[in-house]
């Protein structure tokens, strides 16, 4: 029997103590299915939208209401990411609309880089933060990172601030490929024409998830490049002028 996509979601994994998500301990939903190709990825085995498993929403929720006790007074709530999350709306507009109802902090962690449809304008009237990750700020650098343009993700940072939604401005900084002074100075340019912005994360660049790649057979294309130390960081929120 088919499944109703808004009942049901093809879910990758589930953590109960997220605390770099967003704000406060949060439950983080890890939804199955990604459309980009990001050279970095520590998530491999999201991106096919065959894999991971069936949960309907209810079953979803009374996970979620085993740990309000300890979600809620930390000042946290639900983080829905991936893969990419948005390839699942219709399930999430139902999510969010229970978790609104319970008074639950809702999340997105995003690339952004989908059409700005009908059903993701709905799912963003139930959401209280995007997490954005913005993968490059130029165009033919992030085609070749993540595989395809970064106009989409620009288009939907820009609907975002016009629509008063307040997000998360994320960069994965790997050498080589993100940390360009003149490419950082142009996105904190543009940043600074977007209105609620509340923070600038730089997520340094790791190999962790390299296994998952080799598990799948698959070529991981980073094995050549350093990991992104604090010293990089460090000078990469310098240019940004972040703390």
């Amino acid at each position: 029997m088919e499944k109703d996509i808004r009942y049901y979601a093809k879910v990758h994994s589930i953590e109960s103590f997220g605390t770099v998500d967003g704000p406060g301990i949060r439950f983080v939903l890890f939804l199955q299915g990604c459309n980009l190709k990001c050279k970095y990825c520590h998530n491999r085995d999201t991106w096919d939208i065959n894999g991971g498993e069936y949960k309907s929403i209810d079953e979803i929720i009374e996970k979620i209401n085993h740990y309000k006790n300890y979600i809620l007074p930390s000042g946290g709530g639900v983080t829905v990411t991936g893969g990419e999350p948005l390839l699942q709306v219709k399930f999430l507009i139902e999510l969010f609309k229970k978790l609104k109802q319970e008074g639950i902090h809702t999340c997105i962690d995003t690339s952004g880089m989908l059409n700005i449809t009908d059903d993701v304008k709905e799912v963003l009237k139930y959401t209280d933060l995007v997490l954005l990750d913005i993968k490059h700020i130029d165009d033919e650098k992030c085609k070749n990172l993540v595989g395809t343009s970064n106009k989409k993700e620009l288009q939907f940072a820009k609907y975002l601030s016009d629509n008063n939604i307040k997000m998360w401005i994320r960069q994965v900084l790997v050498p080589g490929y993100t940390d360009d002074e003149k490419d950082l100075i142009k996105l904190k340019n543009f940043i600074n024409t977007l209105n609620t912005v509340e923070k600038i994360q730089i997520l340094p660049y790791h190999s962790m998830g390299k296994y998952k790649w080799e598990k799948l057979g698959q070529k991981y294309e980073l094995e050549d490049i350093r990991e992104a130390t604090q010293v990089d960081v460090d000078r990469a929120k310098k240019i940004l002028e972040i703390n």
